[in-house]
């Protein structure tokens, strides 16, 4: 007991900065995710859009999938709501039509354009306390991590 009691409280450097690393995400995820909750839509619903809208509108599920961090059969199924409700259209790809390409439609573009502004502002919020040399340090350093 005394040996995980200090193995779990005793952090080296490179795992108390893995940790805080986390706790900060999880607390922007979270401003986020009540953001969203707060004007009744599915944050995730929201990821894939901003997604697809990244790729200039349309893109390939599968392509998707590994952009989100999701399989290919569950993307499926982050699909099917979001097609119900008109935010994205399912069609044969242009060039090889065994492949299905997935766009945003204007719907899912005014959905976008609605709420997308606020919910960057309260993120912005919470980074105002890091300067922006600070800000630009630390992508830098997001980034050296995301390479390794």
């Amino acid at each position: 007991m005394k040996e995980l009691e200090s193995y779990v409280q005793e952090l080296p450097l490179d795992t108390l900065t893995f940790f805080s690393l986390v706790e900060a995400t999880a607390n922007l995820v979270d401003v986020s995710e009540r953001y969203w909750q707060s004007v009744g839509v599915n944050g995730a619903r929201i990821r894939i859009l901003v997604e697809i809208m990244k790729e200039g509108g349309t893109m390939l599920p599968t392509m998707l999938a590994k952009k989100i961090g999701v399989t290919k059969p569950n993307i499926s199924l982050l699909l099917i709501p979001l097609e119900k409700e008109g935010l994205i259209v399912r069609a044969s790809h242009p060039k090889d039509g065994r492949k299905t390409v997935i766009s945003i439609t204007s719907e899912g573009q005014s959905l976008l354009m609605k709420h997308l502004p606020e919910n960057r502002q309260r993120i912005a919020e919470k980074m105002k306390v890091l300067e922006e040399a600070e800000m630009k340090q630390l992508l830098v350093l997001l980034n050296k991590l995301r390479r390794s």
